[in-house]
């Protein structure tokens, strides 16, 4: 998100918070139903009984989408009581804007699902959004329910501000046919980072005039290159203490991460990495470069299993936890979930409860974990996946480092997401223009970092 928007929606919800927030409190067309936006606790009955108009702005495109809009049709069969209003709006309206204008013009909807859990963190850290609080036990959920990886994403300063819907979960796929044409021994996949270059290097193939053809492993590659602090967090780093309210982008660990990328680089020729990421396909297409046998290793989440069913049925594959060096999050994962939270200002945050508690339901995520391999953010919930059913080995490793203490979402923080865009361009640098880490990390500490004194002082 660009600077000024974080900016702007500082500005904006100080200015809200002294008139129309304290006045939003009007009675509803729902005589079931409590005060709309009272925030009171209500209970499990009475949540049952609520009915009226929910406004839903749903993030999702595509299949999604359309998933989506069943979803909402099903809930509707449930509840004839409650009319929703589903609006497709691309990032839930946080990255160009929408949300902010909504807010100001007292038109936000009652709830949201976003597919971006840093700019959603990050409007939680700067006032957007109401807290579930009220109304988690009338659905039958505490914090303590949700694995412990989810339970920092879902809080900012004690208040529950986002419920995940589901999750993703980060892990190495291998072409296991060109595991055994090198001579490696599978069942001894690599664990650390050494044993990750060696297996790069002998995966790695060179025609006659030294170029490469097919490359082991690219670190920025697929994940690597959509979440620049991936590494950084599988080194060990936070990024950001919640605490002392600091950025820690020079920690050792975090130069550490960015100087192994840039050694990555220089040893397989940036130029040449460059040329073969801009030319390579997404997951989506069959031009994807690990579906073509022209990369033999990456680091991708539990989609991809869904991709290669569709477009490259036959690759064999294998997945198996990122390796990390001495000290790092082993077998544990950067988790990438979507969230629901109810915007500043919702007229029916208790409908926004009773629709979360649906989307919950075993019989409509199903259709969601059976194809993609998400996974329930309750461990509970994995008992009624048809995965753990089948005992597959794949979903059996996603519970277990979705559950590690060491798994979470990294450098949560109020200035999560222009953080996030920076960083993309501090890693590019370092990798295409062989720049010191330790300097472009500091500057941009030094950048940010006023940013959140401001917060905190507004506070």
């Amino acid at each position: 998100m660009k600077r000024y928007q974080w900016i702007a929606l500082g500005s904006l919800l100080v200015v809200l918070s002294a008139g129309f927030f304290s006045c939003n409190k009007q009675g509803s067309s729902s005589s079931a139903a409590p005060a709309a936006g009272s925030g009171q606790p209500i209970t499990r009955e009475e949540l049952e009984k609520a009915s009226g108009d929910l406004v839903y702005w749903s993030a999702f495109t595509g299949d999604s989408l359309t998933w989506d809009e069943w979803r909402v049709a099903e809930f509707k069969k449930l509840y004839p009581g409650v009319n929703v209003d589903i609006q497709s709006v691309p990032q839930a309206g946080m990255t160009n804007g929408k949300l902010l204008a909504a807010i100001a013009g007292r038109t936000a909807p009652d709830t949201l699902v976003s597919d971006d859990y840093v700019s959603s963190y990050g409007f939680a850290g700067q006032g957007a959004f109401e807290p579930w609080d009220p109304y988690l036990e009338a659905i039958g959920l505490s914090i303590d329910d949700f694995m412990p990886g989810f339970r920092s994403l879902m809080q900012y300063e004690g208040k529950t501000y986002l419920l995940p819907q589901d999750s993703n979960v980060i892990m190495l796929y291998l072409n296991t046919d060109m595991v055994k044409e090198a001579g490696l021994d599978i069942t001894k996949y690599p664990t650390n980072l050494e044993e990750l270059a060696d297996w790069a290097e002998k995966l790695t193939i060179r025609d006659a005039s030294g170029r490469i053809t097919r490359y082991g492993f690219i670190p920025w590659q697929d994940q690597g290159n959509d979440a620049p602090t991936l590494w950084p967090f599988m080194f060990g780093a936070e990024l950001y203490n919640q605490e002392t309210n600091k950025l820690e982008l020079t920690d050792p660990r975090v130069v550490a991460s960015f100087q192994w990328m840039r050694e990555w680089a220089q040893k397989y020729d940036p130029v040449a990495i460059r040329g073969f990421t801009q030319s390579a396909g997404g997951f989506f297409s069959p031009d994807h470069p690990f579906f073509q046998n022209k990369l033999a290793m990456t680091v991708t989440g539990n989609w991809v299993t869904n991709a290669l069913r569709i477009y490259a049925p036959d690759v064999n594959y294998t997945v198996v936890p990122i390796p990390v060096p001495p000290g790092g999050r082993e077998r544990s994962t950067p988790l990438g979930s979507n969230v629901f939270a109810i915007p500043k200002g919702a007229k029916r945050p208790e409908l926004a409860a009773l629709f979360f508690q649906f989307t919950q339901r075993t019989e409509i995520n199903a259709d969601n974990f059976d194809n993609w391999r998400s996974i329930p953010c309750v461990d509970k919930l994995f008992e009624d996946v048809s995965w753990t059913k089948k005992n597959d080995p794949i979903y059996k490793l996603e519970r277990e480092i979705a559950n590690s203490p060491k798994s979470g979402h990294p450098a949560l923080c109020p200035v999560s997401a222009e953080l996030n865009q920076q960083l993309i361009a501090l890693r590019d640098d370092i990798i295409y223009n062989n720049a010191d880490p330790e300097a472009l990390l500091r500057q941009l500490q030094d950048r940010l970092q006023p940013e959140l004194d401001k917060l905190a002082v507004k506070k």
